[in-house]
């Protein structure tokens, strides 16, 4: 027997289950909800009274949208019991979000990347690399195919719109569509306008890029130059072909502005409903037009209203299509058309691209309609100059106007009623947001664009004033855009508040006309059509006020109001309606402001930056307004973005960045620097009387509201004027203490003057201050290396550098404390900066070092002597002779003296000695550091232990702050006892820097420099006892007690050559002390022959002893020299 289970058991199980799931995920939920909150009281409680009621704009976070997004799809918000009237709605609509899509696809994908075409990264247009403006066409070739597709869809959109109304409005076709005879749509002719308008807008934004055309043109010759030769290319014939086609498609419809041609010059008559002989059709379009104009005419004036001066753009272009499907032109509907450029001079249609009425219909119009005379084009331009003058010289008082009304509009934000505000409030609050907020951006906006673009068409120049007034205006839009952004968070609430109200509006007043059409008990078709539309109405109107539901809105209203349901003023009433719930609904008021304000344009005319921002360093009382200029420079990002010209956008937003930070510098900051200097140098030297500073005579800028900015923020980096002035100042503040340490004091007073008057926090520039043993300093030693290597003598004992001759009473002296108390002064940067100057020193001391040792005269003497030496060295007893080397000083003589009487021996020596200070130098500023170095570290009590304070702050648990500073201690102390234990090895540094060079092979002359030091040390001995003999006598030119920088120098050359071998091979001063004993012995028992006078051999024995002495001591300072080159 088998068991059945009852399947209600399942059911129960499933529901509990489901039950004990829901439970478990309901934990969970208030779990997270409280670690949430948590979280946020955490983040509330750290900030503290710093928080705010709104976010920065600058960083944004955090991005409210209110507009809705639509979920239905059209037919189930189009139902009705009359199928007719469905389908015909339902096809309307369809078209009109499609238009609706286009024209946002044009926006978002066409404008920008072509109006940017051409723009370089970099400043000189003509550094560009050769070859650059066919890669940038390439890189357009998507872009343009794409719009060629683009402006195919269009144009079958325009057909089948135009198809549709004819065959809505024809009597001999039996369509059931005899209740669309009194019917006007005059919604989907609004759209039809918008479309054209996005056709007009590409064409002139492709004629107005003189750039994009001649690339073209030189891309078409690329590709005649590749189909002669396409092997040399890499590419093939059957290659080429398509890609001819595809240009030449593109440049017949797009590059030439043709597009708007291309939809007007189709055949609407192609589908078998007749188009241009639908008489009845043709009226309905005039009517429709001239119902548009009615509208707009009144409108177009108020530079408000910058969405009617667009669509009278689209009306224009709808106007023309008329006369080229119909052939029928009503003169005086276009006559009234024409003379709006009376009121509307001009309308900006992208960036820099204007458009006016006269030239358009100049331009379309066939000239066989005979429309326009001769003297029509010059009475408008003509009118156009004369509107421009009047608007430049009332600037001044319409800017006056704007600044006071929207200081108005503000004080009103600021005492808007609360979201529990009654519909009376309401209605005031609509009224505020949008009559004057909105419109007063959409005004400053048209004004400013306006009068850019005409100055740009007529060539007119722009006076100081004017410029001014245009750049104040910029800023008080983004002002208008920012306090709409300061109060979003009420102004979206309230905004959903405003939209319901209007749809109760609109719904009473449905209702009415409603209770008008069932009044009459005689029910037709035509009334159940009519209630069928209001119906419709009122369940669009009942839902979200997306875009689409507004337009189905407006085509069932179209159609209820067939036979004058509505009166004209509620009919007027609604559509107003329709358009607060259009903008604080559909599109969003945060939303539709943003993009009021969008000042991108300004991009097209930046150069006037400089102007601003001259004048704001000259009178810089509107101070706050740069935060709004900066935020009008960034809204032209977003276009640059989407160019596609270069290999990558960024590199277009980088220059553009650099340009702006580069402006700001050099016009406004730079010069503000200057100015606060000035002031407080004039302010620390009053006591001069250098002029009048008196306030109540002379005006005295105030520059506190320009350095009390908040940063200026900038495509991701921050400027902040107040802390580029204390920079400017503490490096200058800086730099002149360096340079002149005694004037330290008026430099402390200008920084202590700075932080009162200006509210700078200045840096302390830790220098010390003018001391009495200063001595030389080693910047001036650094600057003039070649000065002091020759007025200076070197001691290598005492480590001592000796002026080798004054005017004064005095000798100048520099020893290792005057080293470390200069590099104390200027830090120890100053160490490796003086060892470069050195170096290049050297090298030019060494290339005349190499001329002389190739000189034919000293090379072959010194060949000859090293072969003689050679030949007889056995015989020499491998000592090097002293009368050769004697023979070889006295004989250089003769190749000619000097002016003041030296031998090229002697130049010869003096250059030696000059290389060996400079060495010396370089010692002596080694020893400085480790003494400074060795200063600074005394205050540790135990160099060889020393506590870690890293350790012990983790020991004790301390704050993180307290231990990255112990852990700096620990840094600087580590270095500290480093440095002062050991220093950089300058000296060896020196040595293999010019080793190789002195050892190649090309340097062979160099080798000979071994031979040459016999004479040279007799030459040198001799002068130094020709100096020290002068020390006794009364005239004491010449006079010197110490020279070792020719022992120094003789080392660190034989370092170089590697010829401490070579020479130690010569064994010079041991020959040098057997000379010396044998001159010993032979007075102490002369010939008898050469018997003399015992004062005579007196006076040898002690010149023989003075010579000894001498050379003992060259000798002990080359061994001593040798030992810092370890050799």
């Amino acid at each position: 027997m088998a068991l059945t289970a009852d399947p209600n058991d399942f059911e129960e199980v499933d529901q509990g289950s489901a039950k004990l799931v829901g439970e478990i995920h309901l934990k969970k939920y208030v779990k997270y909800m409280g670690q949430y909150t948590q979280q946020l009281a955490d983040i509330e409680g750290v900030l503290g009274s710093e928080q705010g009621h709104i976010w920065d704009q600058s960083l944004n976070p955090v991005c409210l949208q209110t507009f809705p997004e639509e979920k239905v799809a059209l037919p189930q918000l189009i139902k009705t019991e009359n199928k007719v009237l469905n389908k015909v709605l339902i096809a309307l609509s369809a078209l009109c979000v499609e238009i609706n899509v286009l024209e946002n696809e044009a926006v978002t994908e066409f404008y920008d990347p072509i109006l940017f075409y051409g723009e370089t990264a970099s400043e000189d247009d003509e550094k560009q690399k050769e070859g650059e403006e066919q890669l940038g066409i390439g890189r357009m070739l998507p872009l343009l195919q794409k719009l060629s597709c683009f402006g195919q869809r269009c144009r079958e959109v325009v057909k089948n719109v135009i198809q549709q109304l004819a065959a809505l409005h024809n009597k001999k076709l039996n369509l059931n569509t005899a209740m669309f005879v009194h019917v006007h749509l005059t919604p989907v002719y609004e759209h039809l306008c918008n479309l054209l308008r996005v056709l007009v807008t590409i064409d002139q934004i492709i004629l107005s890029n003189s750039m994009l055309t001649n690339h073209w043109t030189m891309y078409k010759m690329t590709i005649k130059s590749v189909h002669h030769n396409p092997s040399a290319y890499g590419v093939g014939q059957d290659q080429l072909k398509p890609l001819e086609k595809l240009v030449s498609h593109l440049e017949k419809k797009i590059i030439n502005g043709q597009l708007t041609q291309f939809c007007f010059g189709q055949d609407f008559d192609d589908s078998g409903i007749p188009v241009a002989k639908n008489s009845c059709f043709t009226e309905e379009f005039s009517l429709n037009i001239k119902i548009i104009f009615v509208r707009l005419e009144p409108k177009l004036a108020d530079p408000t209203q910058t969405e009617h001066h667009l669509q009278f753009v689209g009306l224009c272009a709808l106007f023309t299509l008329h006369y080229l499907i119909f052939r029928n032109l009503d003169r005086k509907l276009f006559r009234q058309m024409w003379d709006s450029y009376k009121k509307l001079p001009c309308v900006t249609l992208a960036g820099h691209v204007t458009w006016f009425v006269d030239e358009y219909f100049a331009d379309n119009l066939p000239k066989t309609c005979k429309a326009v005379d001769s003297k029509m084009p010059d009475q408008a331009v003509q009118s156009r100059g004369v509107w421009l003058s009047g608007k430049v010289q009332a600037i001044q008082r319409e800017c006056q106007g704007y600044y006071a009304s929207v200081n108005t509009w503000m004080v009103k934000m600021l005492s808007s009623p609360q979201q529990d505000a009654s519909l009376e409030d309401l209605a005031t609050q609509s009224k505020v947001y949008i009559e004057q907020g909105y419109r007063l951006i959409c005004g400053l906006r048209n004004t400013v664009e306006t009068l850019l673009n005409l100055h740009v068409v007529t060539n007119k120049p722009m006076t100081v004033n004017e410029v001014t007034c245009l750049c104040r205006m910029v800023t008080m839009c983004k002002a208008v855009s920012d306090t709409f952004f300061r109060h979003s968070m009420r102004v979206s609430t309230c905004g959903m508040h405003i939209v319901q109200h209007q749809q109760f509006q609109v719904l009473t007043l449905l209702q009415v006309a409603k209770k008008r059409v069932t009044s009459d008990r005689k029910y037709s078709d035509r009334k159940l059509d009519m209630l069928s539309s209001i119906m419709i109405c009122e369940n669009c109107i009942n839902g979200s006020p997306t875009t689409q539901r507004l337009v189905v809105t407006k085509l069932a209203l179209s159609i209820a109001n067939q036979s004058k349901m509505l009166r004209d003023d509620e009919h007027a009433a609604l559509l107003s309606k329709f358009e607060k719930i259009q903008i604080f609904g559909s599109i969003g008021i945060l939303r539709a402001s943003r993009a009021a304000s969008d000042q991108s344009a300004f991009y097209w005319h930046r150069a006037l930056l400089t102007n601003y921002l001259e004048g704001l360093s000259q009178n810089p009382v509107d101070a706050s307004s740069l935060h709004h200029m900066f935020a009008a420079l960034e809204d032209c990002v977003v276009g640059m973005k989407r160019s596609k010209h270069l290999s990558s956008p960024q590199l277009l937003v980088d220059a553009y960045k650099e340009v702006v930070h580069r402006s700001l510098r050099h016009h406004l900051l730079d010069k503000i620097c200057k100015e606060i200097e000035n002031d407080l140098r004039l302010s620390v030297h009053t006591h001069l009387k250098l002029n009048d500073r008196n306030p109540f005579k002379s005006s005295i800028k105030s520059l506190r509201q320009l350095l009390s900015l908040e940063p200026l923020k900038f495509l991701g980096s921050f400027i902040s004027p107040k802390d580029y002035v204390t920079h400017y100042l503490d490096q200058t503040f800086y730099n002149l203490t360096t340079v002149a340490l005694h004037d330290w004091r008026t430099y402390g007073q200008m920084r202590n003057l700075a932080a009162q008057r200006y509210q700078l926090e200045m840096q302390e520039v830790h220098l010390p201050n003018q001391q009495l043993e200063q001595g030389l300093d080693v910047l001036e030693i650094m600057r003039n290396i070649h000065v002091f290597v020759s007025k200076y003598l070197y001691n290598l004992n005492n480590q001592i550098f000796v002026e080798q001759s004054s005017n004064n009473k005095h000798l100048n002296t520099i020893n290792i404390r005057h080293i470390a108390n200069s590099i104390r002064t200027h830090g120890t940067g100053i160490m490796n900066t003086t060892v470069n100057f050195t170096f290049q020193f050297l090298k030019q001391k060494f290339f005349i070092f190499s001329q002389f040792l190739f000189d034919e005269h000293i090379k072959s003497r010194l060949i000859k002597d090293m072969r003689h030496f050679r030949e007889n060295r056995e015989a020499y007893n491998q000592q090097y002779p002293y009368e050769r080397a004697d023979r070889f000083n006295r004989g250089i003589r003769k190749l000619g003296l000097s002016p003041d009487g030296s031998s090229f021996l002697d130049q010869f020596r003096l250059l030696i000695s000059h290389i060996g200070n400079a060495m010396g130098y370089i010692r002596m500023v080694r020893s400085g550091g480790l003494h400074c170095c060795s200063n600074a570290i005394s205050f540790v009590p135990d160099l060889e232990d020393i506590v870690c304070f890293g350790d012990l702050a983790k020991e004790e648990d301390i704050s993180p702050e307290v231990n990255t500073a112990f852990a700096h201690l620990d840094a600087v102390l580590g270095s500290l006892v480093k440095h002062s234990a050991e220093g950089s090895d300058y000296l060896g540094m020196l040595v293999d820097v010019f080793a190789p060079e002195f050892r190649s092979s090309k340097n062979m002359h160099l080798r000979n420099f071994y031979a040459i030091i016999p004479p040279l040390t007799i030459n040198f001995v001799e002068h130094t006892i020709s100096c020290k003999e002068k020390m006794s006598k009364k005239n004491k030119v010449g006079a010197s007690f110490t020279d070792d920088g020719f022992a120094m120098g003789l080392a660190y050359i034989l370092k170089l050559l590697d010829q401490y071998t070579e020479f130690d091979s010569l064994h010079w001063f041991q020959s040098v002390r057997r000379k010396h004993a044998d001159d010993i012995r032979q007075q102490a028992n002369p010939a008898p022959k050469q018997s003399r006078k015992q004062q005579t051999r007196s006076l040898a024995l002690k010149r023989i002893n003075i010579y000894q002495r001498e050379f003992e001591l060259l000798y002990f300072s080359l061994s001593s020299a040798r030992i810092f080159f370890r050799a």
